[in-house]
């Protein structure tokens, strides 16, 4: 099966994640993407088949003869598609030979604009798949299934030498949960990545820092009309905390390695209010320069309006892979001399975000994250073209043929 029908085929699959859901996985319908995932496995003849309880697939393609002293390496990527917009019914707009222009998209009448996507004009000529405007794509990350599905299915059709080659497919990434119940006592390559950027030439192995920060605020309610030095609302305080932080340092405002701080959340009224936020950044020492910040506003608030009035939870999400992949250069070489091979130059960009790569990085697997070809991801915009889907799966086959001794 060629990379592009099994990438429509895998998006017919609704396995939207949800954030409010305690089960794992938090949607069941992940399921039934990863039953036919372990089916076509099966169907391959990979060994070590599992679909576990939690929704996590592995599998392994043992050694050819002769590359069995090879470093075993994986391939990972996961099912979810994001929360932040509808993956119900989703209906692929399929552009042969794209003009280079903005594109219409049918569902809601808007348009796919490369004004806002620089990159829709290098795939002039290409075959480009969009959503219709009505819900997001999927090629985050079910593109990153396909072209590894696609490469399995090549280097055993081709009896392409290769060492041990493992593959797991995950849910519940887009929530944060992706490595919550992965098993690294089961799945065991020497090094992995995880197929979830966009641009094809892209190998990641840098990222955020980040944390989670929430105020909870106490305040005291009195009649307005005799408040005078008595009513503490919650709210103000809320607002006030925000105020004090840098006017600059957010999202809207930041790129590259710079970090920021993210209100996620603001509710409550005069007795209660709470405040979510969350903080970014590649460097470590600033990084903990942000939390301490949240931390002197916190003693701040509570000498000016009283004891117990802020209380602020800090929880760490996950660390910047690089410290863990500059002690092992040599993954992130292989993968640039494999896009080099596919006549690409290869890009290093710090990601402005975390990656299932990161926290394995840090359990002990060393994994970068490379690109699928896929843009515009979580929304509307989604896109991604064939040629670049196929041009992973040449990177991923290079890779798999080239693990070090």
């Amino acid at each position: 099966m060629k990379v592009k029908e099994r990438f429509l085929k895998y998006i017919s699959y609704c396995t939207t994640s949800d954030e409010s859901s305690s089960s794992i996985p938090s949607n069941t319908e992940e399921f039934m993407l990863a039953k036919e995932l372990k089916t076509e496995l099966d169907n391959l003849g990979l060994s070590k088949v599992l679909l576990t309880e939690q929704c996590y697939v592995y599998a392994l393609l043992p050694a050819t003869p002769g590359m069995e002293k090879k470093k075993a390496v994986g391939f990972i990527a996961h099912m979810d598609t994001s929360p932040d917009f509808s993956g119900q019914n989703i209906s692929p707009q399929i552009i042969q030979d794209y003009d280079g222009n903005d594109i219409f998209l049918k569902g809601n009448s808007s348009f796919l604009k490369t004004s806002d996507f620089p990159a829709l004009k290098s795939m002039k000529g290409r075959t480009v798949i969009t959503t219709d405007g009505t819900t997001l794509l999927g090629a985050d990350d079910k593109a990153g299934i396909a072209e590894i599905m696609t490469a399995l299915e090549e280097l055993i059709q081709e009896q392409s030498p290769h060492g041990d080659i493992w593959i797991a497919f995950t849910p519940d990434e887009e929530i944060g949960k992706g490595t919550d119940y992965f098993d690294l006592d089961y799945f065991k390559p020497d090094y992995a990545y995880t197929v979830d950027g966009d641009y094809e030439g892209e190998i990641a192995y840098e990222n955020f820092n980040a944390a989670t920060a929430t105020f909870q605020v106490s305040g005291i309610s009195v009649h307005p009309g005799e408040a005078k030095n008595i009513m503490v609302n919650a709210s103000l305080v809320s607002c006030e905390i925000i105020s004090l932080l840098p006017e600059y340092e957010t999202p809207a405002h930041t790129e590259n390695r710079e970090g920021f701080y993210h209100l996620t959340g603001i509710s409550g009224d005069v007795t209660h209010s709470s405040l979510s936020l969350i903080v970014r950044d590649h460097d470590s020492r600033i990084f903990e320069s942000r939390l301490n910040l949240l931390r002197t506003l916190e003693i701040e608030m509570n000498q000016k309006y009283g004891a117990h009035t802020v209380e602020l939870t800090i929880e760490h999400s996950y660390e910047n892979m690089l410290s863990v992949i500059k002690q092992q250069m040599y993954i992130v070489e292989l993968a640039q001399d494999a896009i080099r091979t596919a006549g690409l130059t290869p890009v290093s960009r710090p990601v402005r975000g975390g990656t299932d790569g990161a926290r394995l990085s840090f359990m002990g697997l060393p994994c970068p994250n490379l690109g699928t070809g896929g843009y515009g991801f979580h929304g509307p915009c989604e896109h991604i073209s064939v040629e670049g889907m196929e041009t992973v799966v040449k990177i991923i086959k290079e890779i798999a043929s080239n693990s070090p001794e």
